[in-house]
């Protein structure tokens, strides 16, 4: 074998890898499961519903991914049938996955967006209180001016001077606590939504439904895809495993040149002697039936003349005396 066959050859994967393809798997499971549950459990109120569709979610989402590694066992064997049923079964399964998905993930988007709206919400009503005292300020000093003019200025300046004051302090407090108010920091989701809105000229809730289709059906490719993964590593370990125990079987009924016993050395020389001489043929039978021994021995004797030089075998495997000329 060459070495470039040798490193072509494919082994198991080892215990790292194995582990790294289970927990991808068993998170994807579990990310498209915990989606499709936020959906089911939303259907109804009732105790006994929310079990019933919880269960019916998780059957769902576990059967999706069994059918699909059916699919691969199936399509493995050649079953056309059975792939083609598989691959049925899980398109509608994957289908009700999908649109779990879809409502658990924008169920969570759209929970950012209000609690982006509630922030927003606040502080508008700040600065319409804020606004509303500065309009009544305003007045203020307009009927402030009216009665300079009437020359009433002791009797409704002064008053409105101090309403206006007490107006400017509430105004002042109004800021403070409208500052005080933590910063609601945009989230990485909703600041990739307005990215994408603003770049390909659609709303936020356009966006959204497009970005929430696109994670769901990416969350169930990536567990398709991990459980192909181990589908076929399950068959090739097997199908490993069935070559080596051949080999070994094979290995093990064909004992090896070095175990078999020699031959003694006085045979070795009668046999040698008579098919020098050319009393006999090289027929391990005639050898055989001359000398009184078994086909085992003599087939020893010949191999070890046959290593020596003495004997040598042609392409039908027939044994003869080797000459000079050769």
């Amino acid at each position: 074998m060459t070495t470039q066959d040798s490193s072509a050859l494919r082994y198991p994967k080892g215990w790292f890898a194995l582990t790294t393809v289970y927990s991808f798997t068993g998170l994807a499971i579990l990310a498209s499961i915990i989606f499709s549950l936020l959906l089911f459990l939303s259907i109804d109120d009732n105790p006994l519903m929310k079990w019933l569709f919880g269960g019916l979610a998780i059957i769902f989402e576990l059967g999706k991914f069994y059918v699909w590694y059916e699919y691969g066992e199936c399509k493995a064997r050649r079953d056309l049938g059975g792939a083609f049923w598989s691959l049925l079964f899980y398109s509608v399964l994957a289908a009700i996955s999908i649109g779990g998905s879809i409502g658990g993930i924008n169920s969570a988007t759209n929970t950012i967006l209000s609690q982006q709206a509630h922030h927003e919400r606040e502080l508008a009503r700040f600065d319409e209180q804020i606004a509303s005292i500065e309009r009544q300020i305003q007045l203020n000093e307009e009927a402030a001016r009216k009665y300079i003019e009437m020359a009433r200025i002791s009797s409704g300046v002064s008053g409105l001077q101090q309403a206006n004051t007490k107006l400017r302090l509430q105004q002042d407090e109004l800021r403070q606590e409208r500052d005080a108010k933590p910063v609601n920091e945009q989230s990485s989701m909703l600041g990739l939504m307005s990215s994408l809105a603003d770049g390909v000229g659609m709303s936020i809730s356009q966006v959204q439904f497009l970005l929430v289709c696109f994670l769901s059906v990416l969350l169930d490719v990536f567990g398709a895809f991990f459980v192909s993964l181990i589908g076929e590593e399950n068959r090739f370990r097997r199908m490993w495993l069935w070559q080596q125990a051949r080999e070994q079987a094979a290995s093990a009924a064909t004992p090896p040149e070095a175990s078999r016993p020699e031959p003694e050395p006085a045979v070795v020389a009668q046999v040698r002697s008579v098919l020098e001489s050319g009393e006999l043929k090289c027929s391990k039978r005639s050898v055989a039936l001359a000398l009184s021994l078994s086909l085992e021995e003599v087939d020893r004797v010949f191999q070890h003349l046959l290593a020596q030089g003495v004997l040598g075998q042609g392409s039908n495997r027939h044994y003869h005396l080797r000459t000079e000329s050769d």
